[in-house]
């Protein structure tokens, strides 16, 4: 399968983005040798990149490349050089996120690059800025990640061979300014493209017929959720045990981390006794948490709090200016089986109410469901990606997929037993509101469809076009090596 060069994503996924940006870092791990950039942009002498067999494919030495000097230049697109290296980072990049490389080359990966430099180089002739502040809050959050994955501030550090923290950052920051820097670039040469009605039935029209693209089955999904009920004698007794651990910390000497390993519901730090690092008081935790952790000082722990995770105790490691480091340990109440078995007859009587005709679906969403997000709208379901009702059945997640992959429009499902983030048993009812089986793209029916596959055309030819003006107007110098390369744009200016 060919690379696309040409992209139209002015937005990176949430599940790329740690790979997209570490590997723009001008220092990277490639099997057992360290390839280093100079403040200059081009490598130390003597420094050999090697093959990257080891760390993307075990034992495995059949690659689609060579090995190729670090030092090599590849191209110079304006004031910006691609090296060798950068290609062999990119092969790295890509398998990471799970993409196939056998039938990628470095041609095409050079394109990409030269494609990226040129929107840098042109993003600074247009003075298209980003602020500091705009970038700072995503290196942190990316850093507080990376944290929390590794274990602490100086694993990541060693990890990616840096000397200090602030020398990562440094990297981090310009890393993910230039992709900021690219998007923005992209998006302003097509943020004028439109297209009439009049374009898109010529679109559509000019497409053979039976080369007319297949639309996925999609569905419009509601649900009902009843939740077994917490007592106060459940609260009570979470409570209870919390202070218990909090009085041995206090008055034994007892570790926290310590109990946090052993008894803490919260399986993202758990492991590590329950620390969380560098939280921010405009960060992404729940607000009563970060209520407590900066009301105490270092070495305090918090009574028993609620959030809609569960219950905490909380001590507050160390104070860094606007951040602190906190541990926590979480509970949850216990729900008693004659609690879950009167919430599982709840629902399987609001289901004879629906089926029996006496309640709509709707209606009784409205007046028994336990879920707030959709309670009101009668049940229905809002697709998390394109923020709309539908959902393509060829992309839901697998579990709601399979619930309701057999479903007629109107039908009720059978009850279903979910548990949520505290491990708590829900049982759910699911119907199909509307459904749309798969077929060939109508004009009438499909237009809005149509209408976006239309405009995404023009968008591509506008950036075609403007890159075909901007790669006349750069410099632009390509290495021998790759002088046969068949681009999309024409960067050898033949």
């Amino acid at each position: 399968m060919r690379l696309k060069i040409m992209t139209l994503k002015f937005t990176t996924p949430n599940s790329l983005l740690l790979a997209l940006i570490l590997f723009c870092i001008q220092t990277i791990v490639l099997g057992q040798e360290v390839v280093v950039v100079d403040s200059t942009g081009v490598v130390k002498e003597n420094t050999m990149i090697t093959e990257v067999s080891a760390a993307v494919k075990g034992n495995d030495t059949t690659l689609p490349f060579k090995r190729y000097k670090a030092e090599g230049v590849s191209a110079v697109i304006g004031e910006y050089v691609i090296l060798d290296s950068d290609i062999d980072k990119s092969y790295v990049e890509l398998q990471s996120t799970g993409v196939s490389i056998e039938d990628i080359t470095r041609c095409e990966l050079m394109g990409k690059l030269m494609e990226d430099k040129l929107y840098l180089h042109q993003a600074k002739q247009d003075s298209i800025m980003i602020s500091d502040a705009e970038v700072n809050p995503q290196v942190d959050q990316l850093i507080q990640y990376m944290v929390s994955e590794i274990g602490s501030e100086d694993k990541v550090v060693k990890y990616y061979r840096k000397e200090t923290m602030a020398e990562l950052r440094k990297d981090l920051f310009q890393a993910k300014k230039d992709i900021e820097l690219a998007n923005r670039m992209q998006a302003k040469v097509v943020e004028n493209v439109e297209v009439t009605p009049e374009e898109v039935r010529t679109f559509f029209y000019s497409i053979p017929e039976d080369e007319r693209p297949f639309f996925s089955a999609e569905v419009e999904v509601a649900q009902i959720v009843i939740e077994p009920s917490i007592t106060e004698e459940a609260k009570e007794n979470v409570i209870e045990r919390l202070n218990q651990m909090r009085e041995d910390v206090l008055e034994n000497g007892s570790s926290f981390a310590t109990k946090a390993v052993l008894y803490s519901k919260d399986p993202g730090s758990a492991s590590r006794g329950g620390l969380y690092p560098g939280i921010k008081r405009n960060g992404p935790m729940a607000k009563e948490f970060k209520d407590q952790a900066f009301s105490l000082l270092e070495g305090e722990i918090s009574e028993p709090f609620e959030t809609d995770f569960g219950f905490h105790i909380l001590t507050v490691d160390k104070i860094r200016g606007q951040e602190v480091d906190v541990r926590h340990v979480l509970l949850f109440p216990e729900v008693s089986q004659d609690v879950i078995d009167k919430a599982a007859a709840k629902m399987d009587s609001i289901k004879g109410l629906i089926t029996s005709g006496e309640l709509t679906f709707a209606e009784a969403a409205r007046r028994f469901s336990d879920e707030k997000e959709t309670r009101n709208n009668g049940g229905q379901l809002i697709n998390p990606t394109t923020f709309d009702t539908r959902f393509d059945l060829t992309k839901m997640d697998p579990t709601l997929s399979a619930q309701v992959y057999n479903l007629k429009e109107g039908e009720v499902s059978k009850v279903y037993t979910d548990r949520d983030r505290t491990g708590r048993s829900k049982f759910k009812i699911l119907t199909i509101t509307k459904r749309d089986e798969e077929h060939p793209a109508d004009y009438v029916k499909d237009y809005e469809k149509i209408q976006e596959l239309a405009l995404k055309q023009k968008k591509i030819k506008a950036i075609e076009t403007w890159q075909k003006e901007k790669i006349d107007e750069t410099y632009v110098n390509v290495n021998e090596d790759y002088q046969s390369c068949e681009f999309i744009g024409n960067w050898l200016k033949k």
